[in-house]
């Protein structure tokens, strides 16, 4: 463990107890069965677990699925399983069905197609709960030009203090005098949510913004919910296509286990 994961975990761990989820779909409308999809020798849910589990940051990190068949998968891998509904309409609800059965201060909510995650993306997203107030966190980085205007690559504004302005499938700020501004930023999907927080978010109905950008974390900011946002060590390959996979793959290829 670096030196940077030992301090966070001293200062994190001492404040508060944090449990990491991983909701995990079977189903899925762009690439069928992602979750189980082998990559460089791993389901892709077992790199998303050892990611996290590496950090040791969150005690425990469990798998929540509603399918027989992932949570066979992961038990054979020593992955422990929470068991959710099936009528679960986010993953935001199934971590909200864990933290009804698991005990924690904070849970973090981990994307389960995320394979390129490293435990280095854990401590930016946890430290910012030593400020006073913070009641949800979540991550971001500096947006690939190619991806500014790909609406699949969402991203958000902050004030000077990192609170979240507003989340867009757009390019926002929009560069009104074409300055050359570049230094847009893409949001991360990850969150990390005292347990208040959490149970408030899952009882609030969808919101109007949230309806039209397709972004559920636009329900926090329209409900007058803070989000705050850190900086991550690094961009991430979030599967949704046979191409991501490959990509996917080709990074994960020949790494040593974590």
């Amino acid at each position: 463990m670096s030196p940077g994961l030992r301090s966070c975990k001293l200062a994190c761990m001492s404040n508060f107890r944090v449990a990491g989820v991983i909701p995990a779909r079977l189903s899925s409308t762009r690439l069928s069965r992602k979750v189980l999809r082998m990559i460089a020798g791993r389901p892709m849910v077992e790199w998303v677990w050892r990611a996290a589990q590496g950090s040791g940051l969150m005690d425990p990190v469990v798998v929540a699925t509603d399918s027989e068949e992932v949570a066979t998968v992961c038990r054979a891998r020593g992955i422990p399983v929470a068991m959710t509904s099936p009528e679960c309409p986010s993953g935001s609800d199934r971590v909200r069905e864990v933290a009804r059965q698991i005990d924690a201060d904070i849970y973090v909510n981990i994307q389960g197609d995320e394979p390129t995650l490293t435990p280095a993306f854990f401590p930016p997203l946890l430290a910012l709960f030593d400020l006073p107030g913070v009641e949800v966190t979540t991550l971001a980085v500096c947006c690939p030009a190619e991806e500014i205007a790909d609406p699949n690559a969402v991203k958000v504004v902050t004030a000077l203090d990192g609170r979240a302005l507003y989340f867009s499938r757009a390019a926002i700020p929009f560069d009104r005098d074409q300055a050359g501004f570049a230094a847009y930023r893409k949001h991360l999907g990850i969150y990390a949510y005292r347990k208040a927080a959490l149970e408030r978010f899952a009882e609030l109905e969808p919101s109007p913004l949230e309806r039209i950008e397709r972004l559920e974390q636009l329900r926090l900011l329209e409900n007058g919910i803070a989000l705050y946002v850190a900086e991550a060590p690094g961009d991430t390959i979030g599967v949704d296509t046979e191409e991501d996979l490959q990509r996917a793959e080709a990074m994960l290829k020949g790494l040593s286990v974590r």
